[in-house]
């Protein structure tokens, strides 16, 4: 059972870990075409990363998710997949990703003790692709795809933001791909995080205009599946494979969240759409190696837990980019 409990009442059972602020694309609603990365004294070691994990686990979190940026980016990742997949009563360790990389490294980040990926894919036009990342290579990320299925992973899925005018005409297309391919997907909706003139409150889409372009071709019903995130998701009657929906704007899921993040600079943030944080960093190195120091920071903490986060697409709250913040 967690210890860790916020003053709504809701368990926290559920860590996003960011490795790195770095990454090798530039998404437009991620960050800045030209963005400053943290300096090496800024961000944690993996041993620091690990201990926060092992703080964590202690207190009763059950699932762990790399984030980044990129996570695997950062030399040697798959070494702090190892330390965290050996500490007792995590059932989950995960990782969130945009694919680039995975052709060489899926089979020794599974190896290591990587149960699921969660694989970041907006659209299937080559030529588009590199529009939204900037510059990332669509080949080089279905090869990612491809290579983590052989590697065996417990579970595969896609993540996609749709924005419209920009890759809304693909939904059904992404479907598709995951049909043939048995992935799940879950569709999102853009977070308003990060001050960006390519950001526009026409583009922004719903989880329900998304979910009725599927089903003129694919009736949904909803399902059961769980998985400890804030996904929702459905079924096709004719398919096993999931079809979700992060909607932080059209159906707030917060009186049910039971996830905090660690920055890669240390920062608590007890919400992804509030500034509330801890400088976990100070802790760790002002004691280093104390466990019980770093976990009475953590219990600290939890009161700091807002209710909502107060996303509006119209406004934009948190200055901070989603690579600064861990997906």
């Amino acid at each position: 059972m967690s210890a860790l409990c916020d003053s709504f009442g809701r368990k926290v059972e559920y860590l996003r870990l960011s490795v790195t602020d770095r990454c090798d694309f530039r998404c437009v609603y991620c960050m800045e075409e030209d963005p400053c990365f943290l300096t090496r004294e800024q961000v944690l070691s993996f041993e620091e990363l690990a201990l926060i994990g092992k703080a964590f686990t202690e207190l009763g979190v059950k699932k762990i998710r790399l984030t980044g940026g990129e996570p695997l980016v950062r030399t040697d990742c798959t070494d702090l997949v190892a330390q965290l997949g050996q500490l007792p009563g995590l059932q989950e360790l995960s990782m969130t990703t945009n694919g680039s990389r995975l052709a060489k490294l899926a089979p020794a980040l599974r190896a290591a003790g990587l149960k699921r990926l969660n694989i970041s894919l907006d659209t299937l036009n080559s030529e588009r692709f590199e529009q939204i990342t900037r510059n990332g290579k669509l080949e080089r990320v279905i090869a990612g795809i491809d290579a983590a299925k052989q590697a065996g992973f417990e579970r595969i899925k896609l993540n996609a933001v749709i924005l419209k005018g920009r890759n809304d005409d693909e939904v059904l297309d992404l479907v598709d791909f995951c049909r043939s391919r048995q992935l799940d997907i879950a569709f999102i909706e853009e977070m308003p995080i990060g001050l960006m003139d390519e950001r526009e409150t026409a583009r922004h889409l719903s989880s329900d205009q998304v979910r009725t372009i599927i089903e003129h071709r694919y009736p949904l019903t909803l399902s059961d599946k769980r998985t400890g995130g804030p996904a929702r998701y459905y079924q096709m009657s004719d398919s096993p494979v999931h079809i979700g929906f992060i909607s932080p704007h059209s159906h707030n899921f917060c009186h049910e969240c039971n996830r905090v993040r660690v920055t890669v600079e240390g920062r608590l943030l007890l919400c992804l759409g509030n500034e509330h944080s801890v400088d976990l960093k100070a802790i760790l190195r002002s004691h280093p190696g104390d466990t019980e120091a770093l976990k009475a920071a953590i219990l600290a903490a939890m009161p700091l837990k807002p209710k909502s986060h107060e996303f509006d697409t119209g406004a934009v709250q948190i200055l901070r980019f989603m690579n600064a913040t861990g997906g």
